[in-house]
């Protein structure tokens, strides 16, 4: 090969090489655009809520109790409250008084649930996680498989920005 012919070979990889970097530069000019957006979004929503907060939680459009009304409708047999955290949850934190543990990760949890419900699947069926976020993407499902009365605690036992949560309210739990 000669000089020439090797230089024109090393300006060819300079124009590729050039075309190259501008396409990256607009990925990561794109990318940091996509971050920036992402960030401000994370700050509030309309309503006050973190945009990726709600994406987490779906934002499903099911009805929703605090955790103090959740517990009186739970005592007084009117509602059907289940704690759907795992087993190492429950023994952190305890379960809600009046709540019944069913982990949401069982094969068998919807067949579980409608035993639970007295096979009614318009009993009304109260949802109670950590921090919400699983319990309204679960009522979400169950209603989608035919329950017709699910509702969420969206602040959970520990507390989110829907509320402190049902241990902070200092409201009774039961040791599994």
């Amino acid at each position: 090969m000669t000089i020439g012919q090797a230089h024109r070979v090393l300006s060819a990889w300079d124009v590729i090489l050039g075309k190259v970097c501008l396409a990256m530069n607009r990925r990561v000019f794109l990318a940091g655009g996509v971050v920036l957006v992402a960030a401000a979004g994370a700050f509030a929503a309309g309503d006050g809520r973190m945009l990726f907060y709600a994406a987490l939680r779906g934002d499903a459009p099911g009805a929703v109790l605090t955790a103090d009304r959740a517990h009186d409708l739970a005592t007084s047999g009117d509602a059907l409250l289940v704690d759907i955290r795992t087993p190492d949850e429950w023994a952190a934190t305890g379960i809600g008084a009046g709540a019944v543990a069913l982990d949401m990760r069982r094969g068998d949890f919807t067949a579980a649930l409608t035993r639970l419900a007295g096979g009614d699947r318009d009993a009304q069926i109260v949802l109670i996680c950590a921090r919400g976020v699983r319990s309204a993407r679960l009522g979400a499902v169950l209603t989608e498989v035919g329950f017709t009365n699910v509702t969420d605690v969206p602040e959970g036992m520990s507390g989110s920005r829907d509320g402190p949560g049902w241990v902070a309210r200092g409201l009774p739990v039961v040791r599994p």
